[in-house]
């Protein structure tokens, strides 16, 4: 009984190391198996990936751009005013006595000389005041002849004689003060040039240098005026570049700056300046209005770009640029400086070199690193 105890007990601890050796060698084919399909899986995973890389770069969209080699030019930076024409001689002619004017003899448009009449004011108190000065003079001058006669003679006195003289000297001196005074009844031109105005009339009462009565001006040599702002003093000088523009006309000339005043308004603060005017299709008028242009900064060689290139960030300016990277053609952010601008262009003082490809069309969507196509 107790052998076929220990039988049984061996045959069932034998099953059972049996069994556990068979489960070893299951889990292992097993193991190998799982690992062998892992690696199928891995290789088929790499092949999607890399046929999935290939399909990515195939589609990606790239941005279509212009570029233009930027190179050194020249650049002008003007400040602009508004001015207006005169003559090189604008002169308001007033009378230099008061008195009703009796003649007007000139008309707009006429030209006149120097020291011709332009109209005549009343004198007649003065011409009766002149004729009795006159008839004073013959007496006094005959007078003074009888005495002198005398006197050669040494007849008389030499009082006599020389009252005689004095009475005529001084005779013959106050009818001279009213021969210039007759003058001053006389309105002349004090210049060559034409008729630009009158505003008197006949019967029309003309008061002594309050109003003037005509102006002449001399047109031979015209000139611009225009009043500038103070903060422009140390930039504009005698001898700046200028463009005058007349709008009327459609004409831009060149020219100087002939005078720079040194005198500041203080009422806008602004200093005067003139421009020399030379022949031209401009038919020039006193008071025309033209554009002046003053020439405050030149630069030979300057790197030049349109104002709407350059964007704004809080890094400072920047723009947009293309590069070759590993065969491709990359937007790329470049950061600049900008001097002067001037009409739609902008000076880049740094930051930017000679050969850059600009980005000049279709920068607006673009973003640090996109790849692009250039037309």
């Amino acid at each position: 009984m107790k052998t076929n105890i220990l039988n049984l007990s061996f045959s069932i601890s034998l099953l059972i190391l049996l069994a556990a050796c068979g489960s070893t060698i299951d889990n292992k084919a097993q193991l190998d198996k799982l690992k062998k399909q892992h690696d199928q899986i891995a290789e088929q995973i790499k092949k999607l990936e890399a046929e999935l890389k290939v399909s990515d770069s195939a589609t990606v969209k790239l941005t279509d751009v212009m570029v233009t080699d930027v190179q050194p030019s020249e650049f002008n930076h003007y400040i602009e005013v508004q001015g207006k024409v005169d003559g090189e001689d604008n002169v308001a002619v007033a009378p230099q006595m008061p008195g009703v004017v009796t003649a007007v003899y000139v008309k707009e448009g006429n030209p006149v000389r120097k020291g011709q009449v332009l109209a005549q004011l009343d004198d007649n108190v003065l011409q009766q005041q002149i004729a009795g000065v006159k008839q004073s003079l013959d007496f006094a001058s005959n007078l003074y002849l009888k005495q002198k006669s005398l006197w050669d003679q040494k007849i008389g006195s030499e009082v006599q004689y020389l009252t005689a003289k004095n009475n005529k000297e001084s005779l013959e001196k106050n009818l001279a003060t009213l021969n210039q005074q007759l003058e001053m009844y006389k309105i002349k031109s004090p210049i060559n040039g034409t008729i630009e105005e009158v505003g008197v009339r006949v019967g029309q009462m003309a008061a002594a240098g309050a109003v003037p009565v005509f102006r002449v001006v001399n047109f031979s040599s015209a000139k611009i005026m225009a009043d500038i702002a103070e903060v422009y003093a140390p930039k504009v000088k005698p001898g700046n570049d200028v463009l005058v523009f007349f709008p009327d006309f459609n004409e831009e000339i060149k020219s100087k700056v002939q005078f720079s005043s040194k005198y500041i308004n203080p009422a806008n603060r602004t200093f005067q300046i003139e421009i020399r005017l030379g022949s031209g299709k401009v038919d020039y008028r006193a008071n025309m209005i033209a554009v002046v242009k003053i020439n405050d900064y030149h630069n030979k060689k300057a790197l030049v770009l349109p104002v709407n290139l350059i964007k704004d960030s809080p890094d400072g300016k920047f723009l947009f640029v293309s590069r070759d990277e590993e065969g491709k053609k990359i937007a790329r952010k470049l950061k600049v400086e900008v001097g002067q601008t001037y009409n739609g262009s902008a000076e880049i003082t740094s930051g930017l070199k000679a050969g850059d490809k600009i980005i000049t069309t279709g920068f607006n969507s673009l973003v640090e690193g996109q790849p692009v196509s250039i037309k």
